[in-house]
């Protein structure tokens, strides 16, 4: 009987959406214009607007601008009853080391290393240290077995063992192996043995500190917890290979030396080294002010009207380079200031239409998230505190960067006609088909699938803000263009928007929204996570 319904529902569902275009979303689907795009965007991604770092000026009035669009256009304010935003509580710690030795040789973070970790000020001084070759723990080749490193100094090679034809000369696992790749996993490991001081080393660390040197030791943003939790866990030090000899010093070995040993034998080089080192840290903490922007539009069926869209976007970016440099400024017009600039134009369209007479049977939530540049802090704590119950939130459609031309797309015949999508079946097989059957009717882009799968090595599917409604069970559809030369960089303007793309990919989240918004049966969750 239950797979009978479920059948049932699907098939209303779609039949419901995608028989025939509907000519009352078509007279809306216009209102979301290259024009109207383009005055949003143009003030949203200014200078003015500094970028829109969580928690400084310029995310703050970004939040403003959205929340004064929404009530222009008569979207409800839904938090406690009568606010647009919806605070949310973070926390920014920032690590400091304020002195590293070696042997005698003063250290200074952001220029020979640096820290990572949340820790109490502490202080860690040993008179020898543990080499651990790699930093594997894996049953075919473990780096300490047989050695005890509670409350040791220990320093490892964080630069990924050697491979032949695919397959590591250590683990003898290939490429895809969680040790071979997975960095995190080792200092997990590592860290669940209680060490005092974990030191990783390798080349990689030179190019790091010369690119993001001078931001060493600025905070991290969390979201804040009800009690602060005991900083346990061993902090990291990132460090060169010229500090990485001055540590082996003793040993006669050099790091470069110890490693060849390691991959022409294949087999542990681990040893305790006799090695001065004096270390203090300590985190730094304090709170940070940020919101969510919230806009409702209630449904008209009096049977569906508890149900809620949410579309969603997030209007943070990351704010200011250095002091000195040239173009001081990462607007993030399409990052994304061209998603923020779609919910916005959306939302005027559904407003419009409910206010002519023809307002959806279901809810819409429009949700301008904070943080996500900052680890999806936003979404997360939305998720987790729904002000509509998830129960009740049929779909996600999260856009994030529909302004550009991806790199993959450079120079081809259908360049400004298509967007990547994400997700879109992972949870619901019917909200796959949905958005499939709105783009045939309506917008007719190249629909491009080739980051749609959660084993992609770009994991983008976990890098915005969807993620987290998925996580909780909820269908989504991620909007994306793809990545360009300027992603993350000063030179993601304005004047390298194409307005006109912008404005058909909005559409087709709107087409999309508009038949889940008013078919029988909500999306059904049929698939795997």
């Amino acid at each position: 009987m239950n797979k009978l319904l479920l059948t049932i529902a699907s098939i209303g569902l779609v039949t419901g959406a995608c028989a025939q275009q509907n000519p009352t979303a078509m007279k809306y689907a216009p209102i979301i214009s290259a024009e109207l795009a383009k005055k949003h965007l143009s003030i949203i991604a200014s200078d003015a607007f500094e970028g829109r770092e969580t928690g400084k000026a310029g995310a703050d009035k970004a939040a403003h601008y959205i929340a004064d669009e929404f009530k222009s256009i008569g979207l409800q304010p839904i938090v406690n009853g009568n606010s647009y935003f919806l605070d949310v509580p973070l926390v920014e710690n920032a690590f400091k080391v304020t002195a590293f030795t070696v042997n005698g040789k003063p250290f200074v973070s952001g220029t020979d290393f640096y820290g990572s970790g949340s820790a109490d000020a502490k202080t860690v001084t040993a008179t020898d240290l543990v080499f651990i070759g790699y930093g594997i723990g894996s049953d075919k080749y473990d780096d300490l077995k047989g050695t005890d490193i509670t409350g040791k100094v220990v320093l490892f090679i964080n630069d990924g063992e050697p491979f032949i034809n695919g397959v590591s000369k250590i683990t003898g696992t290939d490429k895809k192996s969680d040790w071979s790749t997975n960095r995190a996993k080792r200092l997990q490991f590592l860290r669940s043995k209680n060490p005092a001081l974990i030191l990783a080393a390798g080349p990689n660390v030179v190019n790091i500190l010369k690119r993001f040197g001078s931001q060493i030791g600025a905070g991290q943003l969390s979201i804040k917890k009800d009690a602060a939790e005991p900083r346990t866990q061993a902090v990291v030090y990132n460090i060169t290979p010229d500090v990485a000899d001055q540590l082996l010093k003793n040993s006669g070995k050099t790091y470069t030396q110890l490693k060849a040993a390691i991959d022409a034998a294949g087999e542990p080089q681990t040893q305790t080294i006799k090695a001065d080192v004096s270390t203090a840290f300590a985190t730094e903490t304090k709170d940070v002010k940020a919101v969510d922007v919230l806009g409702y539009l209630p449904g008209n069926d009096p049977k569906l009207k508890d149900e809620v869209l949410v579309i969603s976007a997030h209007y943070d970016h990351i704010g200011l380079m250095p002091a000195g440099s040239k173009d001081m400024v990462n607007n993030g017009a399409d990052d994304d200031g061209s998603g923020t600039t779609a919910i916005m134009e959306i939302a005027r369209a559904f407003a419009k239409a409910k206010k002519d007479g023809h307002g959806s049977k279901r809810s819409i939530l429009f949700l301008g998230n904070v943080g996500e540049e900052k680890g999806l802090l936003g979404s997360e704590y939305y998720t987790d505190h729904p002000v509509i119950p998830l129960a009740n939130t049929i779909t996600d459609l999260n856009i994030d960067m529909i302004g550009r031309i991806g790199f993959d797309y450079i120079g081809k015949p259908d360049s400004a006609n298509n967007v990547y999508v994400i997700g879109s079946s992972m949870l619901s097989t019917d909200l796959h088909k949905v958005n499939e059957n709105a783009n045939n009717l309506y917008t007719k882009l190249d629909l491009d699938y080739k980051y749609d799968d959660p084993n992609d090595p770009n994991r983008f599917y976990y890098r915005s803000d969807h993620y987290n409604f998925a996580k909780h069970g909820v269908p989504i559809i991620f909007y994306f263009n793809g990545v360009h030369a300027d992603y993350h960089q000063p030179g993601d303007e304005v004047s390298k928007i194409n307005f006109p793309l912008l404005a058909k990919r909005a559409q087709l989240v709107f087409y999309t929204a508009w038949d889940l918004l008013n078919a029988d049966n909500r999306p059904v969750v049929d698939a795997k996570k």
